[in-house]
Formats: C-alpha cells, sequence, structure tokens
C-alpha cells in the first residue's frame, strides 16, 4: 500500500521514521512519499521537502514567513492529490498537518490517520470539532489522553509511548562504560542539566540552572546540548561556571547522572523513564502574568508529563514566578541524597511507568494502522 507521511520537525522525523520501520515489516509492499526530514529519508520512498523548510516557531517569525507556509500547504495538498495515497498520516505539527486535514477530507476519499495527537488538552480545546471532522484515526501515545477525548464523544487509540521504545533500545544496546573517561568528567556524583532545546529556554532556564546546582560541593555538573544549538551560543551562559557540556549524548548523561534540573517537555519523561530524580524548571518572562494565565485558561494542573500521566504531582514543578534560585536548590536538595523524598519520587516513576506500559508503540500503530486499511478495501 501507499503511504503519505507528513512531519514538520525533528522530534516528528524520528517518530516516522520509526513508524515507517514497522510498516514495513506489518506491509512488506509499503511504498512512501512524506514531508519529513533524514531519518525519514533513511527508510527508503521519495522525501518530497524537509522539515527544515516548515519549521517555524511562534508567532513572529509564522508571520514573517506566511507567503512560504502558504505555498508549501498548497504544494503538499496538491502532491498528495496527485500521489492519491492509500492513506494519509500525519505526525503532531497540528497548524500544518490540520490545515492538510481539512483539504484533503473536503477534496478526496483518502482516510486520514493521526498519530501523535496534537496537544489540545492542554490549550486550543476547540480543534477537537477539526479532528472530529477531519481525522479517521487518531493514534495516541498519552494514556490520558483517551479520557480526554472520549469527554468529547471521538474514540482514540492508545498504542504505547515511543520514548519507551526509544530508552529501551538504548538500554539493550549501551555498555559503554567509557562516558566519563571520553567527556573528562571525574568521578564526583553527576548533576545533569537539561535546559531546553531552543534558544529562548537556554537563555531564561540556564543561568538559574547553573548557580542553584554549583552550590552543591561534591557534585559534577553536566550541560546536555541541544541539536542545532551551537556551542558558542552555551558559553555565554557557561562562561567560568565549572561545567562539562556533552552533545548528543542525553541518554548517556541520564544514564549516569544522580539527579537532574530539567525544563519542561519530552526531557522531563526522559529524566523519569532513567530514574533520575529531577526538578522541573521554566521560567517564562512575566512569570507572574503566566501564573495567573496557567490558573485561569490552561487546562491541564501541570507541565510535566510526568506529573499528567501520574495525575498527580510526582516531580516538583518550578513554572514561572516560582523558578527562583532559592526555589530550585531548596527543591534539588531533596533529591540528592537518599531522602525520602528522593525515595517517593523513584516509586511514582515506577507508577508512571506501568501506566505506560511495555515498549512498542511504533509495532502496536502500524500494525492497527495495516489492519484497518486492508479491512477498509474488502
Amino acid at each position: 500500500m501507499k503511504y503519505y507521511l507528513i512531519s514538520g520537525e525533528a522530534s516528528g522525523d524520528l517518530h516516522a521514521s520509526n513508524l515507517m520501520h514497522a510498516l514495513k515489516s506489518a506491509d512488506h509492499d509499503a511504498e512512501f512519499r512524506f514531508f519529513g526530514g533524514d531519518l525519514m529519508e533513511a527508510e527508503g520512498g521519495t522525501l518530497v521537502m524537509h522539515y527544515k523548510k516548515l519549521a517555524y516557531m511562534a508567532f513572529i517569525p509564522v508571520l514573517m514567513h506566511l507567503p512560504t507556509i502558504l505555498k508549501n500547504m498548497k504544494m503538499c495538498k496538491r502532491d498528495v492529490e496527485d500521489w492519491h495515497p492509500d492513506v494519509l498520516i500525519l505526525i503532531d505539527y497540528p497548524g500544518f498537518n490540520l490545515s492538510i486535514a481539512k483539504y484533503i477530507k473536503a477534496n478526496t476519499s483518502i482516510p486520514i490517520y493521526y498519530y501523535i495527537s496534537p496537544k489540545i488538552w492542554a490549550w486550543k480545546e476547540y480543534r477537537i470539532k477539526n479532528i472530529k471532522r477531519d481525522i479517521d484515526q487518531l493514534f495516541s501515545i498519552l494514556p490520558f489522553e483517551v479520557p480526554f477525548f472520549n469527554k468529547h464523544q471521538y474514540q482514540v487509540r492508545y498504542v504505547g509511548n515511543p520514548t519507551v521504545d526509544e530508552i529501551a533500545s538504548f538500554k539493550t544496546t549501551y555498555h559503554d562504560d567509557d562516558f566519563v573517561e571520553a567527556n573528562s568528567l571525574s568521578s564526583q556524583p553527576i548533576i545533569a542539566l537539561l535546559s531546553g532545546s531552543r534558544k529562548q529556554e537556554i537563555k531564561d532556564n540556564l543561568p538559574i540552572m547553573l548557580n542553584a546546582a554549583s552550590s552543591f560541593p561534591g557534585y559534577q555538573l553536566v550541560l546536555a546540548g541541544a541539536p542545532g544549538i551551537s556551542p558558542d551560543y552555551y558559553q555565554q551562559y557557561i562562561q567560568g561556571v565549572p561545567v562539562k557540556i556533552v552533545f548528543g549524548k542525553t541518554y548517556e548523561l541520564l544514564s549516569h547522572a544522580r539527579a537532574a534540573l530539567v525544563t519542561s517537555g519530552t526531557a522531563t519523561l526522559e529524566t523519569a523513564l532513567f530514574k533520575v530524580p529531577q526538578v522541573v524548571c521554566y521560567h517564562t518572562p512575566m512569570g507572574k502574568m503566566y501564573s495567573f494565565l496557567k490558573k485561569h485558561f490552561l487546562l491541564v494542573k501541570y507541565v510535566s508529563l510526568v506529573n499528567l500521566i501520574v495525575d498527580r504531582e510526582i516531580v516538583s514543578e518550578l513554572v514561572a514566578d516560582k523558578m527562583k534560585l532559592t526555589y530550585v536548590q531548596n527543591e534539588l536538595g531533596k533529591i540528592l541524597s537518599d531522602t525520602p523524598e528522593r525515595d517517593q519520587m523513584l516509586k511514582g516513576y515506577d507508577e508512571m511507568i506501568k501506566i505506560l506500559g511495555p515498549a512498542g508503540a511504533s509495532q502496536n500503530t502500524a500494525q492497527q494502522m495495516v489492519f484497518l486499511l486492508q479491512d477498509r478495501l474488502k
């Protein structure tokens, strides 16, 4: 069968490539055409456009590149129509993908599947109308999304979480005991710093993280450099601070860390899956205003996936006006040594891991997609 996939960023490229790999096992005649990246291209098929030409974030960059975005959307719609796949598979990236879905649903008979749901449970809940109208099947990677969509009379399929797969795969192949020596680290226990993947996140969070972690003697600081961020950018923040920086080795770092300061996002889930106690740190400009908006307008109680999955506070969240040096120092101090707080957090991680279920998200999704498509062709 013919599969057209659309991914608009690096994380989507990773998840889509794993799904493509699984689809080839479930359907030996699988053909691919896609908007995506290098990882998807390595799985075979035709790369129509690289996600780097699509990935504009925030209001001003989107506004500045609006003619290009609209041109890319028009080209994508036409390309999907012309190739006429057996299914269109959308991976996250809702701003672009929901627009494509609306057009394809209205103008073709191509079934539309969504893998990795738009996070409408956090904001933009109104998008449920578009999803119910345009998406034939939604494959969820977060268990709490199931009751959320059920509340809106829309049934979704929880298939497991691909981050569980990626870490399980890493653990089966990682036997490198030379991480410390290869990165010129000492024998002191490590405090890992995961300060975000975007420059604004790094700018807002890293200075406080560094100051807080530096106040604990007997530990060494190791910073996970984000892909796409140059080492030079970090220098303005780490100059004169005893911290090592490693790129492309976040999982290795977490394998050796005693504790971590983590900017909210998938990194909080990754840290928990490695069973590293953490403090979630997310400073924002105008912190009091953000806290007010979070309290009155956001639809979720938490910002970290760990707490959202378990539906209670497993890890401390220092967000907006709570992201202050003394607070970070206090919360970090609670989890560095063998304390009741550290033990409770580790037990909470076990609870989260049980809720997520075993590895196999890509395989589960591919098998269900192929079954549904074959059933549709009968």
